[in-house]
């Protein structure tokens, strides 16, 4: 296993991961508080997809930047 070089990754000024992480999970919950299990599953379902597509388009893009 390779060990990830962090030293490229700088920090953002005034930015606060866990600040942002606890907004984010704010707003889930707001969003799905009133929905049944199932209804839960298929919301985090769709949101899985959307960000597995997202993902394939952006490598796709990378790859036709890279030629």
């Amino acid at each position: 296993m390779t060990k990830l070089d962090l030293s490229q990754f700088k920090p953002i000024p005034g930015f606060n991961s866990l600040e942002s992480k606890r907004e984010i999970q704010a707003k889930i919950y707001e969003e799905i508080k009133d929905l049944t299990p199932k209804q839960r599953r298929e919301c985090f379902r769709k949101a899985s997809e959307e960000l597995w597509l997202e993902r394939e388009q952006f490598q796709t893009e990378q790859a036709a930047n890279d030629l």
